[in-house]
């Protein structure tokens, strides 16, 4: 069995093709960092570490790297005789990767079986984003029937590294990969470590409104409080109490829409604020709360929730406070964040509302929104 993934990073090497690897394909990295690709073609294996409870470490080979810029030919051949593809790349890469599927899906043998695609992003649904990009670029839209996509939930906290860690990564214990069942019918990969379930909907949201969305708070109310990690934000009480408030409103988001058993949503919770307290995950707030505009957009972890809960009529007190803290994000390393420093600074803020969040005018959350922006505005008249 071979595995094509898309993305030789951190998540890339820690998490996904760790996976697979231990599922007993060969892995195929793409990427387009020529001296990282360079880096893994050279060296026989990388190691896995991870801390937390149960830890172990892992060593990853018998593995192959190709530069998907420059050796674009070889990355199709690969992904035409794959069993399955895979990306960590960020959901605005994937239309690059897009074409190259494509192409493989022309050049594949019909007699093979479909190939399963999945991409394993922060994103929701974002294997339906590939797909669609997939659809565009196939010279035969008859081709598109021997491969098969299914969206997925992935959840494993992979930190900055440490200089001179080289290809070996560190990593928390915990780790869920969710796969939506229903696409692949009797065909499903086998990937024993992954689990696959009828509706895929409450899992990314549970994970997104929980993982992503605590995570988050505790860099941007941890950058406020002068914290340089994740782990030393939430031990701050002050921090910890924001969190635990928006994680709570979030909760109550999940429990009414999925209805998620309170208890086991509650266990869920604590499980995430002992994961973000680990010491040995040396995450940077800085680094968690970089790009600060995408993390407000209106599908996100702040305003996706927030909005729905408004709608219900429920507390979005915690949540917008956090959406206060991320105005205040001021990193001038980080381009989005020098964005949002200058989108403040001139325009209004209904305009602000509406161009970051997406969030209409009329919405019961938009002028709450705006209350929020004009607050920082005036903050810094």
């Amino acid at each position: 069995m071979k595995a094509v993934h898309f993305g030789a990073g951190n998540i890339g090497r820690g998490f996904v093709g760790l996976i697979l690897h231990n599922a007993g394909y060969e892995v195929v990295f793409a990427d387009v960092n020529a001296e990282l690709i360079d880096a893994l073609a050279a060296t026989p294996s990388y190691e896995v570490r991870e801390v937390g409870v149960g830890a172990t470490t892992s060593t990853v080979d018998h593995y192959r790297a190709l530069n998907s810029a420059t050796h674009e030919a070889e990355v199709v051949a690969e992904i035409a005789t794959a069993s399955v593809v895979t990306t960590a790349v960020g959901p605005n890469i994937l239309r690059f990767v897009a074409p190259l599927i494509a192409a493989a899906l022309a050049q594949r043998d019909p007699a093979l079986p479909r190939l399963a695609v999945m991409a394993c992003e922060n994103a929701i649904n974002a294997t339906d984003l590939l797909q669609a990009e997939v659809d565009k670029a196939l010279a035969d839209p008859a081709f598109a029937h021997r491969a098969v996509f299914a969206n997925t939930a992935v959840d494993r906290i992979v930190p900055g590294q440490a200089p001179g860690a080289g290809l070996d990564v560190t990593v928390e214990s915990f780790f869920e990969w969710a796969i939506e069942a229903p696409p692949f019918g009797d065909e499903a990969p086998v990937i024993p470590e992954a689990h696959f379930v009828d509706d895929l909907a409450p899992y990314i949201e549970r994970k997104l409104f929980t993982v992503n969305t605590g995570h988050a708070t505790t860099a941007y109310f941890g950058f406020l409080a002068g914290a340089s990690s994740i782990a030393e934000a939430i031990g701050i009480p002050e921090v910890a109490e924001q969190v635990r408030a928006v994680l709570g409103e979030t909760k109550a988001l999940l429990v009414a829409k999925h209805d998620f058993d309170p208890a086991v949503q509650q266990a869920y919770l604590e499980t995430n604020l002992q994961r973000f307290a680990n010491p040995e995950l040396a995450d940077i707030v800085e680094r968690v709360g970089r790009q600060p505009l995408r993390k407000l957009g209106r599908h996100e972890r702040f305003i996706g929730p927030a909005a729905e809960l408004a709608e219900r009529g429920l507390p979005v007190d915690a949540l917008l406070r956090a959406v206060g803290a991320a105005l205040r994000f001021d990193v001038p390393d980080d381009p989005q964040s020098v964005e949002l420093q200058e989108l403040l600074s001139r325009a209004g803020a209904a305009a602000f509302v509406r161009e970051v969040t997406g969030v209409p005018d009329g919405h019961p959350l938009f002028e709450r929104l705006v209350a929020v922006v004009a607050a920082e505005q005036s903050r810094r008249a």
